[in-house]
């Protein structure tokens, strides 16, 4: 229960956010450190030491039309299940609207961790010992610090009178991962490091070059820059030191070049999509991919067009979905793979945290930020860049921009065709949801876009 003063505070800042939603569109930004402390554990290592540059949690509100839209952006690897509820309803609760109208979204690197509240909830009735890649002390406190931020961020809210919206092809930055053969199949896997020549030579294959960026303007002041890329965002990775990786540099740079705006960068549906074929393992490369993607970003800030915005412009749109359950997830099955007495069996954990969560019929809000003509949709888990294409061929009269890497306990989601094809993303320790889910997500992308 909130004690008189928490009340006191909250009815303050519903009476300051109610003013600014009756008279104008506001953003309020937030932005902290979330960059794990030594000893903790990344998705593969623990930390051994900082670097130098931290990894962050960032977003924005915007107050002015309806409830408040809040969107979120955090470099780790993922933020699954009961995490992503619970980030949701704590920036919700922080910006007093709903956990409906609330992103959260991962940038997925690799030296960064992970968050998942449901698999921390088996280990610890399982009575696993020794498994701190589930302990959610720090991300926790992650969670709590940004919804402060949040908070506090509301009372100092900037008007914005202009949205604008700006993309530019990057290039030398993404490939598709899986080569197939004559015979349909993958044939090569090319993953974000790819050391034989052979496979970097091959086709690009399936991709989408475009960087999105959506900013707000005070006038002709920027206030925040919302920038969307597909790709795997490695470059290297397992060395024990927390890193944004190249698009966390990508992301600096541009912050350095417009300093008066917020940078915020999501990612698009990279799930098949990485730097593989300009990327051999010299760690030279994440300078080179950074500097690139940076490129890429700055192009489509030249060519943003601005536009007047008032609330009218602003709408949001969801939709709570159910992903069809990939046939190998069978409880008795995964609690078999899961070793009480050790840190063995973690896919089997997250499958089973999975599992459980849509036998309880919880389900995924897929949503559309709508400003003007231009979409944003907000998808779950590694969703293979078929998706986001599609998207942008359903309504070729809008602007449109796609997140993945909601709720990150779907795990991979491939197309239809891809469950046939073989390869690593569909494989069952890699995916948590059947073939089927293509109909499910296809048929909601269309139903938000055709909306207002």
């Amino acid at each position: 229960m909130r004690s008189p003063i928490q009340l006191q505070i909250s009815c303050i800042i519903a009476g300051l956010v109610a003013s600014i939603s009756t008279a104008q569109v506001s953003i309020a930004t937030f932005d902290i450190d979330a960059t794990p402390p030594i000893g903790s554990e990344l998705a593969y290592d623990p930390v051994i030491k900082h670097g130098e540059i931290s990894i962050r949690c960032r977003g924005i509100a915007i107050l002015g039309s309806g409830e408040p839209i809040v969107l979120c952006a955090i470099d780790w690897i993922g933020v699954a299940n009961a995490s992503h509820d619970f980030f949701r309803e704590a920036l919700a609760e922080a910006a007093m609207t709903s956990r409906e109208r609330v992103a959260v979204h991962a940038l997925h690197q690799h030296d960064a961790p992970r968050s998942d509240f449901s698999s921390e909830a088996i280990v610890q009735e399982m009575g696993i010992r020794n498994h701190g890649l589930f302990d959610s002390f720090y991300q926790r406190d992650v969670i709590r610090r940004a919804a402060q931020a949040l908070k506090s961020a509301l009372s100092e809210a900037r008007l914005v009178t202009h949205y604008g919206w700006g993309s530019a092809n990057v290039e030398g930055v993404v490939s598709n991962r899986r080569i197939l053969g004559q015979d349909g199949k993958v044939r090569i896997m090319r993953f974000t490091t790819e050391r034989n020549p052979l496979v970097r030579a091959e086709p690009i294959g399936v991709v989408d070059p475009e960087i999105s960026l959506i900013s707000f303007w005070n006038e002709e002041t920027p206030v925040a820059v919302l920038s969307y890329f597909a790709t795997h965002p490695q470059s290297y990775y397992r060395t024990g030191i927390p890193s944004p990786d190249f698009p966390g540099i990508a992301r600096f740079l541009r912050g350095q070049g417009q300093p008066k705006a917020l940078h915020v960068h999501f990612n698009g549906a990279g799930g098949n999509i990485g730097a593989g074929k300009y990327n051999d393992g010299n760690t030279e490369n994440r300078i080179l991919l950074a500097q690139r993607l940076a490129d890429g970003m700055l192009a489509a800030w030249e060519g943003t067009q601005k536009s007047p915005l008032s609330p009218a412009e602003v709408d949001w749109q969801f939709e709570p979905i159910a992903l069809p359950l990939a046939e190998h997830l069978n409880k008795k099955s995964l609690l078999e793979k899961i070793d009480t007495k050790s840190s063995d069996g973690f896919e089997a954990i997250t499958q089973l945290a999975y599992l459980q969560r849509v036998k309880s019929g919880h389900k995924i809000d897929i949503s559309s930020l709508n400003i003007g003509d231009t979409r944003v949709i907000h998808m779950p888990g590694e969703l293979f860049v078929e998706y986001q294409l599609a998207a942008k061929a359903m309504r070729p009269d809008l602007q449109i921009a796609m997140a993945a890497y909601g709720d990150y306990g779907t795990a991979y989601i491939g197309t239809k065709i891809s469950y046939s094809e073989g390869g690593y993303e569909t494989s069952e320790r890699a995916t948590n949801v059947g073939p089927e889910s293509e109909a499910v997500l296809m048929n909601v992308m269309r139903r938000l876009l055709e909306a207002k």
